[in-house]
């Protein structure tokens, strides 16, 4: 009796220990098993998961943009008032619905070749008005006259023709004229203009962007969706430098295993610059854990504050001496035009530029820009892209509109919110295929493991009980 007791004790001991060792092996065995399905899955070849969403996001992305309304037109044209503005939108547009086109494949780079084609659909529902809305914004002709015609010969024959034209510093535009173009009545006398068509963002629907060539991940899973080249150049002719270099990824996804001392490096040709991001919180999006990585206030800091950053001060003027932060000068990606890019309500930008335009009142919550990532697949799963589109206005003496100026104005136009978040049901399929199965393997190591050391620890503890007290 007291033998098949004894026995069964260390028969429980033994089964414990197995299965402890079990949980042990299955760790490793395990990891090593994730890791190998999602170095496969996250490879840019038809078949894969990662190759699906790649060619065409299933998650439905929108544009918003605020207007920035000129409250004092006359005041600043005249007396060189500081500028009031009033912000309003949103006006929602969804955008990256197209697939994207020209897929070419090279099996001896392991790169991948593609054109992302644009397209705005606007979204009534999502806007708090018509596009047909009007507002007073900065006449985006005549504000680039000085810089891209800066003889003043030059200048008094244009000036004739601002005056023909009857052409403002501001004008009263509609929110789709000013986003989309519209025929400029001062450009339409011009002789042999390059484009009597203005807009913030025109042309935009029916064009694409890119050839962009990345990487698969193929050869080296650290190196998926990393691009390769832009527009067939690894550079891009805008900036001096390491600034000039194309960076990273398009921020979609990135190479998997993401570890929060990473900072991701992006590629944007909105701003015409690749960025980078840093690692900001964890939260819980839909029932999956994702790293935050936000912009840091450093990116867009002066040279003074970063000096990794003096190859994207060019423009001295704008920057007095390259001593002002949060402005990005994309002038010479944009054809000469006077363009800045900021934040949006010059959020991190030095005091200095918020002097002379009233009304902005920039906050972290909804102007910061940042990128949701699951940390496994280095999926991005939610995002949002803020940024603002300036114009730097400065006096002309043989111009009309701009001869009472006394200083230069950096004009805010509008701020656009680019937000992306993956869907309830991409979510589920996310959470079943990917980390509902990582959940469950984790458990079950976990629950081996721990029964394993209970039925070991147990049964030890009550055979060395029985032996003592048969010694007794």
């Amino acid at each position: 009796m007291g033998c098949d007791r004894n026995c069964g004790l260390i028969a429980g001991a033994v089964i414990g220990a197995v299965l402890a060792v079990l949980g042990g092996i299955l760790m490793p065995v395990g990891d090593m098993l994730i890791e190998k399905t999602i170095k496969k899955e996250v490879v840019l070849e038809e078949g894969t998961t990662a190759y699906k969403n790649w060619i065409k996001t299933g998650t439905d992305i929108y544009r918003q943009f605020w207007i920035f309304d000129v409250q004092n037109p006359e005041e600043v044209t005249l007396n060189s008032s500081n500028i009031k503005v009033k912000e309003m939108g949103p006006y929602t547009y969804r955008v990256r619905y197209l697939a994207k086109e020209n897929v070419t494949h090279d099996s001896q780079k392991n790169t991948v070749s593609f054109v992302q084609p644009n397209g705005a659909i606007f979204e009534p529902s999502l806007s708090i008005g018509s596009e047909n809305d009007t507002y007073t914004v900065l006449n985006l002709a005549i504000a680039a006259v000085p810089h891209l015609y800066p003889n003043a010969f030059v200048q008094t024959i244009l000036n004739s023709l601002i005056k023909r034209s009857k052409s403002t510093l501001f004008q009263r535009r509609s929110v789709k004229e000013i986003l989309w173009g519209y025929t400029d009545p001062f450009l339409s006398l011009v002789p042999n203009p390059i484009s009597t068509t203005v807009g913030v963002f025109y042309p935009y629907n029916n064009t694409v962007d890119g050839v962009y060539t990345v990487f698969n991940g193929k050869d080296n899973v650290n190196k998926v969706a990393v691009i390769d080249t832009y527009k067939g150049k690894k550079t891009l002719d805008y900036w001096t430098d390491y600034c000039d270099m194309v960076n990273g990824t398009d921020a979609a996804s990135f190479p998997p295993f993401v570890e929060k001392t990473r900072v991701l490096q992006f590629f944007s040709s909105d701003i015409c610059r690749s960025i980078y991001a840093v690692f900001t919180a964890e939260h819980d999006l839909k029932g999956i854990s994702v790293y935050r990585f936000g912009l840091p206030p450093k990116a867009f800091a002066s040279p003074v504050q970063n000096p990794d950053n003096h190859c994207f001060c060019l423009n001295a003027e704008i920057t007095n001496n390259c001593t002002y932060s949060g402005l990005l000068d994309i002038s010479k990606c944009k054809q000469g035009k006077p363009v800045i890019i900021s934040l949006p309500h010059f959020l991190h930008g030095s005091p200095e530029i918020l002097e002379t335009v009233v009304g902005l009142h920039p906050n972290e919550e909804e102007h910061s820009t940042y990128l949701d990532v699951e940390p496994i697949t280095g999926f991005t799963l939610q995002f949002a892209k803020r940024l603002q589109v300036n114009l730097l206005v400065k006096p002309a003496k043989k111009l009309e509109p701009l001869k009472r100026l006394t200083r230069n104005y950096i004009v805010p136009i509008l701020w656009l919110n680019e937000t992306g978040t993956i869907g309830d049901e991409k979510a589920a399929m996310f959470r079943d295929k990917v980390t509902g199965k990582i959940k469950l393997l984790s458990k079950v190591e976990i629950a081996l493991l721990s029964v394993g050391m209970v039925m070991f620890v147990a049964f030890m503890i009550s055979y060395c009980a029985c032996r003592s007290k048969r010694t007794k």
